[in-house]
């Protein structure tokens, strides 16, 4: 079975030609199999958002080779990695980024309205079912501006399952919140992997979170430096 993703000797340049061009990912290797919950982490500016947004097929990279699901994406048109990242992807960023004038029910449906251009019956009870897994049953109706920064993270979090992606990417998903909406939010990105099978990469600064994961990756200097099991990662890190 093909790996749900497979990077080899991936480089990512800006400013490519130019004074001020810059490598920012040094033919990195990196592969994720279904099912996994793997930790990034690593220094501000060692090239984890470049990485992650290469992964979502929001950046493309400068050279090497990439495989979503066994398909080499590097030759994929923009129509072609639009439509893979709406199959295949969820996003969860460190600001929620939930409509305000829509409620929560009609925030979780958004992309499959963007994605078929409306919003079926299906669909609609597949976003009350996620919210419900989320502990939001009774906010359904409720908009962004009602609700607690943890409840509109678990509203982002059924959002990007509501396509029922292979794999979510999650940027500091914690990031803007106190230590017990953290952890309510963590509790649920587990629980939608525990239940429904779908692998994370999560990106983190905090290391109580990156302990709860099951693998670490170590990212400095745009080079992997530790890509281990948590457990021993984290027996042997004495930094």
């Amino acid at each position: 079975m093909p790996a749900l993703i497979e990077l080899d000797q991936v480089r990512k340049t800006y400013n490519a030609g130019l004074p001020s061009e810059a490598e920012v990912l040094h033919g990195l290797q990196l592969r994720v199999d279904k099912g996994e919950f793997i930790a990034l982490i690593g220094p501000s500016g060692s090239g984890k958002s470049t990485l992650l947004n290469i992964i979502g097929l929001l950046e493309r990279m400068t050279s090497g080779s990439y495989r979503l699901q066994g398909e080499e994406v590097h030759a994929l048109d923009d129509a072609g990695l639009t439509l893979r990242r709406r199959n295949l992807l969820g996003f969860v960023f460190q600001f929620h980024h939930l409509l305000p004038a829509f409620t929560a029910l009609e925030n979780v449906t958004m992309p499959a309205l963007m994605t078929e251009g409306r919003v079926t019956p299906k669909a609609r009870d597949k976003a009350r079912e996620l919210l419900a897994a989320v502990g939001l049953a009774k906010a359904m109706d409720k908009r962004p501006g009602e609700l607690s920064g943890g409840m509109q993270q678990r509203v982002a979090i059924a959002r990007a399952l509501v396509m029922e992606p292979a794999l979510v990417l999650a940027d500091e998903p914690t990031g803007n919140l106190d230590t017990a909406s953290s952890d309510e939010v963590f509790v649920q990105l587990r629980r939608m992997h525990a239940e429904r099978g779908v692998s994370f990469v999560v990106v983190t600064h905090d290391p109580r979170l990156a302990a709860r994961c099951d693998r670490l990756v170590e990212l400095i200097d745009g080079r992997i430096a530790r890509d281990e099991p948590i457990s021993h990662a984290i027996a042997s890190d004495t930094r």
